[in-house]
């Protein structure tokens, strides 16, 4: 087994949180289990975050289909396909370490400049970026989502939700495949998936019964504090 058994019980519990964080709020699963597992033990991370997030995320989109924004979501999708082809890029070209203090830096400058009321209005140039910083972060250190979450967090919660879970199993399905076109996709990466996707959809299944509870100011509070948080974790990751 790629990892010892002791850290897959911490990496289930891990997962299960992160799951129901995202069933939540529509996001979270990436952000809160890669930081932690990666310090863990590198094999439980950020690849097999990737792989069951794809079949999280793909019913997070079936489930609230109907408040999907498919208007913009175009704009996002053509964004995250150079943006997936940036992050393999950047994965053969620059240190893992930077890679992370600069999506980190990235992130925690974009939550604090929506923090301080600068609205980001759902554009087509802004959809586009969302998408292509999305697809680039995603594929590096498996963590798309608040790009795409501050692009829509003055939005209902079931229109995140379903906007970013259509994104997000696209852009995963896409970010699975360049990685295995790349040679970033090794066996060791599907078994600890295997292991953990139980967890990651019994957290899913948490998360819809909390959704009613957390909507309009409460939300957005969130969306801002798990987007930070997971920026100040990535960029210490890195250091540590």
């Amino acid at each position: 087994m790629p990892v010892d058994t002791p850290d897959l019980a911490v990496a289930l519990v891990v997962t299960l949180t992160a799951a129901a964080l995202q069933g939540t709020i529509g996001f979270g699963l990436a952000l809160v289990a890669v930081p932690v597992l990666s310090l863990l033990d590198p094999a439980l991370a950020p690849v097999p975050q990737l792989l069951i997030s794809l079949p999280v995320t793909v019913s997070m989109a079936w489930r609230e289909r109907h408040a999907a924004d498919l208007r913009r979501l175009g704009w996002v999708l053509a964004g995250r396909v150079p943006g997936a082809a940036l992050g393999l890029w950047l994965l053969h070209t620059v240190a893992r370490e930077t890679l992370s203090v600069v999506i980190g830096g990235m992130i925690l400058g974009a939550v604090i400049i929506v923090a301080f009321g600068v609205a980001l209005p759902r554009t087509r140039t802004t959809s586009f970026a969302a998408g292509l910083a999305s697809g680039a972060t995603g594929l590096v250190a498996s963590i798309g989502g608040p790009p795409l979450a501050l692009l829509y967090r003055s939005s209902e919660g079931p229109t995140i939700r379903a906007s970013l879970g259509v994104v997000f199993a696209l852009g995963i399905a896409m970010s699975i495949t360049v990685r295995a076109a790349g040679s970033q996709l090794v066996t060791d990466d599907l078994v600890v998936a295997a292991l953990l996707l139980p967890a990651a959809l019994a957290g899913l299944w948490l998360g819809r019964r909390f959704q009613g509870k957390v909507e309009g100011t409460a939300l957005r509070t969130l969306i801002l504090v798990v987007s930070g948080g997971a920026a100040i974790a990535l960029i210490a990751t890195s250091a540590v």
